[in-house]
């Protein structure tokens, strides 16, 4: 059997696992397939190879002039906790559409105020190979207890570079960007 770039050798089945298809169009579809009424201006939408995550920002509760910042929390989660409950089925309805669609888990979030809580989220497991040092770094954080398994300290690494990188994973990206343009607009082979 030939591979193709991008293939991987084994899925879930045993056999043969492609990519995805693309989801360039995907924030489109989802701007008008959500209701108006839920978000305040469009959802923020990432979508990697395993992933679209929709995150939108609820309107803001009102509170008393005077109400303390543990009122707002309050009222903030309330407010998260009510849009959870209300939208559920309609959310997992879109969510079955977008999965036929692009192939991947579909997870939700919102943003109201100071708080930010994403819900349905999808962890996708990653195979990798380490060297002693490295598996020691990780053993090193299951032992202090900052991490329960080497998997969980792992994940806790990636977030750690991913929050001082920032600003070099965002330019990496946007460079990827460019080059998959440049791809597109290529001659057809």
């Amino acid at each position: 059997m030939m591979m193709r770039r991008g293939d991987v050798p084994w899925g879930r089945g045993g056999g043969p696992r492609s990519e995805p298809p693309p989801a360039d169009d995907a924030p489109a579809w989802i701007g008008g397939a959500l209701p108006d009424a839920w978000f305040q201006g469009p959802a923020d939408v990432t979508i990697d190879r395993d992933e679209i995550l929709i995150v939108g920002r609820l309107h803001p509760p009102q509170v008393a002039d005077d109400a303390t910042d543990a009122d707002r929390a309050a009222a903030e989660q309330g407010r998260i906790a009510g849009f959870r409950e209300t939208t559920r089925d309609q959310r997992i309805g879109i969510a079955q559409q977008l999965e036929r669609r692009y192939r991947r888990k579909v997870s939700w979030g919102v943003l109201v105020g100071d708080t930010r809580e994403l819900f349905t989220t999808h962890s996708a497991p990653v195979m990798t190979r380490l060297r002693q040092s490295e598996r020691q770094v990780l053993d090193t954080l299951v032992d202090s207890g900052v991490a329960r398994s080497r998997s969980e300290a792992l994940a806790w690494c990636v977030a750690l570079v991913g929050q001082h990188a920032d600003t070099w994973l965002t330019e990496l990206r946007e460079a990827m960007q460019s080059v998959d343009e440049l791809r597109r607009r290529g001659p057809a082979v």
